[in-house]
């Protein structure tokens, strides 16, 4: 078969189009709505940080290719990412790429792969447009990947999902496409099958162009087209008969030329087809290759900016006016008055307070006035800043569609909206996971006392599922987070970054309450104290929600003004506030349901804070009689292994009160999922390393709350 062209696809350092000036400033492109928001999502260790080495390799970010196992990636900088080869924190870096003539903007967002960091994933997601989800070619979809896909599905997110490690043993393009369908309920459409797999991997057939693309070169700069080989024909045609197929299915004027035999179809009209059932999340693209081999990356940078959109064609922000809480719409323009959603703080030890913003509309600039929504407070930006994961480069302006780091922001958090002081808008803030287990802690020296409160203070704002509180039965300080690798590390942070030592007790798991039963219940409030008294009174049924559903139902049946109404708020304050302690064991209420029924006041004597007061005092009074009972974390459980340790495995989940809910096999191997309490998975994996000699991988990820056996319930309440 004869060499049909060589392509070169990285690009050359032309001005105005490429990264670099001769002053090493980014210089990016002026044209408007080419930028491109993208995460990468995956199941640790399925290639994501190498994928996104060599996104910025063939953009030309980069000119040396780190590996993860060396420590040298770009995105992994922290030294506890270096040392555990995971990705902790999401990394954001911008980049570009050329396509044809169209100089493209890439916003990279790398997000974690363990479920321990899920926060980082929620909250990259929130303001992303697009991601692509990465699998292992003989892993196929695991937990966290189906975790994070639905998180994306509810954000309404673009997708496209790369096959990777296509070298490796086990390697099955089919079976993963298969998974995809099956796991995830999505409708895959492969734009490209492998040619080869494991060490026989060679390359990638193009369905569209109808070409096999093979990467010659160590680095994967060169790539030569051929014909598709003979006997890859078959399974050409017929992945191309179901892209078309699947096309058909979704876009009609596609499905019209589809079908006219007398019409030929062409690319371009593929590709619009391709775009608008890729935008509309109705299909999903799949690309494959290899990134720790330098196959398959560039044709994905191409499918990113062909299929993702460009944020002027999502729909219009959604918000609301904070003082009428009547909907507001903005355009996604640059004309449109300036709104934007601070997803993450950072704070940088040489330029203080960072605040990562998501622009959805307008425009800023060094010096603008902007407003912070939740707190009220207007203030002045210092510096607008584009990040390259560990560094910064100032650029004048942020416009609609970008993602920057602003400084001179004060009490920004995780979720604030920012907008123009004239017409303030709140977006839809950000879902923070509630913790699941908590460790008691205290400095290992007293004259670290004063500064590990400060520490303390800090990384709940860099970290918002990081909970410090104080335990008011025994004083000890106490820190709650999303699993043992999330407080290990955060630990570890401390120690490193802070050159605090800590003393940390076992971990415990943060259970929760739930009322079983309903009750009717009066709290009556009268005090005086000389001048004016207090007073209160109120009658309510203080119950379960149905089916528990999260969270406080409030229905106010009060009538004839019995109560006034600007005290009924107060009242259900008090009732919110109140269930952070429940009546077991001061763990938080997961779900109540209460009806104010009847009441009174005082002209003179009762207040709001006085309704507030006897909501509390009758939730302690009356919750305790509701039959509470303890939730407990359930985990979802995937373990593989090999078949000759699938008794020891069963029988260890047996033992933890776990349930098995299958056993399937995959390349060889034992694939078990199961439902396991979070409180009998505390050094899970060192015993199953032990048990299966090292031979078995185990994940996990939070699944649900159930009502914890009487036997143990009883234990934990005495």
């Amino acid at each position: 078969m004869g060499l049909f062209c060589c392509l070169i696809f990285r690009p050359q350092n032309e001005e105005n189009t490429y990264l670099y000036s001769q002053n090493q400033q980014f210089k990016f492109s002026k044209m408007k709505y080419n930028t491109r928001n993208i995460g990468i999502i995956a199941h640790v260790d399925a290639g994501k940080t190498t994928l996104s080495e060599r996104l910025l390799y063939y953009t030309g970010l980069i000119h040396k290719i780190g590996n993860v196992d060396d420590g040298n990636t770009t995105m992994d900088k922290d030294i506890q990412e270096k040392n555990r080869g995971i990705t902790i924190s999401s990394a954001a870096v911008s980049t570009q790429w050329k396509k044809g003539e169209t100089v493209y903007n890439i916003n990279i967002i790398d997000t974690p792969g363990h479920i321990d960091f899920a926060v980082e994933v929620e909250r990259s997601l929130r303001v992303l447009d697009s991601v692509v989800a990465v699998f292992c070619a003989s892993s196929g979809v695991q937990p966290q990947t189906e975790n994070v896909w639905f998180q994306a599905e509810k954000h309404g997110i673009s997708k496209i999902c790369f096959i990777n490690k296509m070298d490796r043993i086990g390697a099955d393009f089919f079976a993963v496409l298969k998974e995809i369908e099956t796991k995830l309920n999505a409708v895959p459409m492969a734009l490209q099958i492998p040619i080869g797999a494991e060490d026989q991997f060679e390359g990638v057939i193009d369905l569209i162009r109808q070409k096999a693309l093979y990467w010659t070169d160590e680095n994967g700069e060169t790539i030569i087209e051929k014909e598709i080989p003979e006997d890859h024909k078959a399974d050409a045609d017929e992945y191309r008969m179901k892209l078309m197929e699947t096309l058909a299915g979704y876009d009609e004027t596609f499905f019209e030329i589809f079908m006219d035999p007398e019409k030929k179809l062409t690319e371009e009209m593929i590709t619009e087809a391709l775009q608008k059932v890729c935008r509309s999340g109705a299909a999903v693209p799949v690309l494959c290759g290899s990134a720790f081999k330098n196959k398959g990356v560039q044709p994905l940078l191409d499918a990113v900016v062909t299929y993702f959109p460009a944020p002027d064609l999502l729909p219009a922000v959604q918000g609301k006016d904070p003082d009428t809480e009547e909907a507001v719409e903005l355009v996604r323009n640059e004309t449109e008055t300036f709104s934007g959603l601070v997803f993450k703080v950072v704070i940088d030890k040489h330029m203080g307070r960072l605040a990562m913003l998501r622009l959805y509309s307008g425009t800023i600039q060094s010096g603008d006035t902007v407003l912070n929504v939740r707190t009220g407070e207007s203030f002045r930006i210092s510096r607008i800043l584009k990040m390259q994961s560990d560094k910064t480069l100032s650029i004048e302006e942020g416009k609609a569609g970008d993602i920057v780091a602003l400084t001179g922001i004060k009490d920004a958090k995780t979720g604030d909206s920012l907008s123009a002081v004239e017409k303030p808008v709140l977006l839809e803030a950000i879902t923070i996971p509630a913790p699941v287990i908590r460790v008691s802690i205290e400095p290992k020296t007293n004259s670290d006392e004063k500064t590990f409160g400060l520490v303390l203070a800090k990384i709940q704002e860099e970290d918002p599922s990081l909970v410090v509180e104080r335990d008011r039965q025994t004083g000890e300080t106490l820190l709650s987070g999303l699993g043992e690798l999330h407080l290990e590390v955060t630990l570890e942070k401390i120690r490193l970054n802070h050159g605090i030592e800590v003393n940390q007790g076992k971990p415990k798991v943060s259970y929760r309450e739930v009322l079983t039963e309903t009750r009717t219940h009066r709290e009556k409030l009268s005090k005086q104290n000389g001048g004016s008294g207090q007073f209160a009174d109120i009658t309510f049924e203080i119950g379960p929600r149905e089916n528990n559903e999260p969270g406080l139902e409030f229905i106010n049946l009060i009538k004839g003004g019995v109560i006034p109404g600007e005290f009924i708020p107060s009242v259900e304050k008090g009732f919110r506030e109140a269930m952070e302690n429940g009546p077991l064991k001061g763990y938080p209420l997961e779900s109540m349901k209460i009806r104010l029924l009847d009441g009174s006041f005082h002209d003179q004597d009762s207040g709001a804070f006085d309704f507030e007061n006897a909501a509390r005092d009758g939730f302690r009074a009356a919750a305790l009689s509701c039959s509470p009972k303890l939730l407990e974390p359930i985990m979802q459980v995937e373990i593989q292994s090999i078949e000759e340790y699938t008794g020891a495995v069963t029988a260890d989940i047996n033992r933890r009160r776990g349930i098995i809910s299958s056993i399937d096999e995959r390349s060889g191997r034992k694939i078990f999922t199961a439902e396991v309490p979070l409180a009998s998975t505390f050094g899970y994996i060192s015993d199953l390393r032990t048990l299966t000699s090292g031979r078995a991988s185990i994940s996990m990820k939070l699944s649900h709350y159930a009502l914890v056996p009487d036997f143990i319930a009883n234990i934990l309440v005495t």
